[in-house]
């Protein structure tokens, strides 16, 4: 019985000696520090807004055709109401495989923030690692991606770390 407890209690003690150590960090404040993720956002903005634009204008474009329509179908003979109505949908397919193109999951708006973002992503992850390393960290989370923290005592938040390591000051954000 002796040896079973001793066991026991051998086991115990190496299971604590040997806990893991975890940290978590915050993306979104560490991003917030970063010139060029601002860059890369508002360049992204910036060609939303203009793709945007061309949507709404030839938007207005189909409208005005429909309105017209409506005003000229009554004078129309039916061949010309049905290459009419051919032209008005032929339009509104533009402008949606337009939409496709520019904003769709493959399109080119996806395609520019993978272009711009993943680098940033990558420089992130290594000073995470590189710190996790130096610190003998065993996992290290981020406090807003799927996994939920329903408490993260601030002694374990490394994200000022790891902002350091990117060559950043912690406590001034860019705008």
């Amino acid at each position: 019985m002796k040896r079973i407890i001793l066991v026991l209690f051998f086991t115990f003690a190496a299971f604590t000696t040997f806990a893991q150590r975890f940290a978590w960090v915050d993306s979104d404040n560490i991003l917030k520090h970063m010139p060029e993720y601002q860059a890369a956002q508002k360049q992204l903005a910036a060609l939303s807004d203009q793709w945007q634009k061309e949507v709404d204008a030839k938007s207005q474009e189909i409208e005005r055709m429909y309105k017209a329509y409506d005003a000229d179908k009554v004078l129309m003979t039916a061949d010309m109401k049905k290459r009419r109505e051919a032209e008005i949908n032929d339009k509104e397919k533009e402008v949606k495989t337009f939409q496709r193109q520019k904003f769709g999951p493959d399109g080119e708006l996806a395609k520019k923030s993978t272009e711009l973002i993943k680098p940033i992503q990558d420089r992130i992850m290594k000073a995470i690692q590189a710190m996790a390393e130096s610190e003998e960290l065993d996992m290290v989370f981020d406090k807003n991606s799927e996994i939920i923290m329903l408490y993260a005592n601030p002694r374990y938040d490394k994200s000022a770390d790891v902002i350091t390591r990117l060559g950043l000051k912690p406590g001034v954000l860019t705008k």
